[in-house]
Order: C-alpha cells, then sequence, then structure tokens
C-alpha cells in the first residue's frame, strides 16, 4: 500500500517538460534571495517573536510594557527583540531614557495578515 502512495506522490514517466522547467528556472531568484527568505521564516518560527510582533501592530512598546504584556522578563524580550532587529523587522527610537520599539515597515503586517488568514480559512 505504500509503494501506491509513493507512486501517486511522483512522476508515472521520466518526462521533463523543458518550457515549464525553464520558465521557472527563469524566474527562480537568487540563491542568496532565497537564503535571507528561509531566514526570515526562522526567526518568525517563534511563538514570542510572533507575540511581539502582533503586539507591535497595535502600537509601538517599550521592553517594560512587552514584558509585561507577555508576561516575561524584560532580559527575555530584550534577547528576542534584538533577534527580531537583526532580521529587520523592528526598530526602535530613543526618547530621553525609554527606548520604543515599533514595526520596521508596512511589509510585517502584510506578510501577518496573511498568514492569519491562511490559518483562519483552514478552520
Amino acid at each position: 500500500m505504500e509503494d501506491k502512495k509513493e507512486k501517486a506522490l511522483t512522476c508515472g514517466q521520466l518526462i521533463i517538460h523543458d518550457d515549464i522547467v525553464k520558465k521557472v528556472q527563469d524566474n527562480m531568484p537568487k540563491e542568496d534571495n532565497l537564503y535571507d527568505l528561509a531566514e526570515l521564516f526562522k526567526v518568525l518560527g517563534d511563538t514570542t517573536r510572533i507575540k511581539i510582533i502582533w503586539a507591535l501592530f497595535e502600537s509601538e512598546m517599550c521592553v517594560c510594557d512587552i514584558a509585561y504584556l507577555l508576561n516575561m522578563t524584560q532580559s527575555a524580550i530584550s534577547h528576542q527583540l534584538r533577534v527580531l532587529k537583526a532580521a529587520r523587522l523592528v526598530r526602535y527610537r530613543k526618547s530621553g531614557k525609554v527606548v520604543y520599539y515599533s514595526l520596521d515597515d508596512s511589509h510585517i503586517n502584510q506578510i501577518f495578515k496573511l498568514g492569519m488568514e491562511h490559518i483562519l480559512e483552514r478552520q
């Protein structure tokens, strides 16, 4: 039975559709860009970072606020914010001694909206 399932997932014959392969190959992003995209998704693969980003959709926040909201230590939040900042997902601004974090740009909001739409349509 396992062989039937495996065959169903593969072509029955070895035929290369050169026109399709060429078209996809011509439109394939550069290897470096694909690597960066994979790294972005790795960063997004952490629930705490997802919660931080979701909170920042609503408002810019300081580390203290985020830590209180998520019931975590400021140190843990700071660590996650460093990861998000390195991935260019969040940015910060200083106001006196307080550092406020916000989303880096509107693309992040779009990624999350589409991701949530995808999740909710399966329910």
